[in-house]
């Protein structure tokens, strides 16, 4: 229980210093929101009008104190550039993102786990051999060029997929399926690697340990060693990748959702920058800290359910 509300503590703490870190910085971004949405040839009377309509003539720290007072109210401001709250944005965008996380992550799940378990399991062999190459590849090559070969392949060669924008769920499910398919493939080809490699490599060394050869001499099958003992040891280190792959994943979607012209955050993000929305940039890059926080914070509870000894140790 002590461990826990460490942890929360630590959790709540992180995520202030991030809201002070965010709101800082973009004030020393170059660049006047009022004179941006007024437009270079504004009067400068108009412009300081604005100023104070917006509130940006109150010194910084005051205009931090309203944002996060408002945040904690679950108030996120206006936006300047769309005149609208900015909590209505984003419920328009986070599902777009979160529907592309949530399939990228599932991919990466379903395919990285079974071949990295394979890939152990044929160790020396060439199957092996070949997958690894195609495993190094996956990891070196970027998110959004296998994008565009994505859509090359099976949006423009072979039509299976849409090449750009998206259906919404409420409409058409598989339509909806279809349009998040290849920009999700893209984000996971390169986490499927990582969790390839690194599930085989920790499989691999816990079955030189000492507890694989007592289970061994008493005669247990390989497989049932495998499953039953060798496995859950070597979720640890990929729970551990797991929780960054998740962070990867949301950065990703910033690319991503650009090639594929998804409108979700990503989207929304690039555009708010450049037009210096600072309310709207600030709430988005916010709750991505908070997301990506929030997934390290849950990894660290389940290393606890999955090995013992930690808990133990704890």
């Amino acid at each position: 229980m002590k461990d826990f509300l460490y942890k929360l503590t630590s959790f709540i703490v992180t995520i202030f210093m991030v809201s002070l870190i965010i709101f800082f910085v973009f004030q020393l971004l170059p660049g006047n929101p009022a004179q941006i949405m007024l437009g270079m040839d504004a009067d400068p009377a108009q412009i300081e009008q604005l100023e104070k309509e917006l509130g940006l003539d109150y010194p910084p720290h005051e205009r931090y104190m309203d944002w996060i007072t408002g945040v904690l109210q679950g108030d996120l401001g206006e936006s300047l550039r769309y005149g609208l709250p900015v909590s209505d944005i984003l419920a328009d965008r986070i599902p777009v993102t979160f529907s592309l996380a949530i399939i990228s992550l599932s991919l990466t799940v379903l395919i990285g786990l079974p071949l990295g378990i394979l890939i152990a399991r044929a160790d020396g062999k060439w199957s092996a051999v070949f997958l690894n190459i195609i495993t190094q590849l996956g990891i070196s090559i970027p998110s959004f060029w296998f994008g565009f070969l994505l859509i090359l392949l099976f949006g423009v060669i072979l039509g299976w997929f849409p090449t750009y924008g998206y259906v919404p769920w409420s409409e058409d499910f598989f339509g909806a399926l279809r349009s998040f398919f290849l920009p999700s493939l893209a984000i996971a080809i390169g986490n499927i690697a990582i969790v390839i490699r690194y599930l085989r490599n920790t499989i691999l060394d816990q079955a030189k340990m000492d507890y694989v050869r007592t289970a061994r001499v008493k005669g247990l099958k390989m497989r049932t060693i495998l499953y039953g003992h060798i496995l859950r040891n070597s979720l640890i280190p990929v729970l551990t990748i797991m929780g960054l792959i998740i962070a990867d994943t949301i950065g990703g979607s910033i690319i991503i959702e650009n090639v594929f012209s998804l409108p979700g955050l990503g989207n929304l993000l690039i555009q708010s920058i450049s037009s210096r929305d600072f309310p709207l940039v600030q709430s988005m890059v916010l709750y991505i800290a908070v997301f990506v926080l929030l997934i390290n914070f849950i990894v660290d509870i389940l290393y606890k359910i999955i090995d013992p000894r930690i808990r133990l140790k704890g």
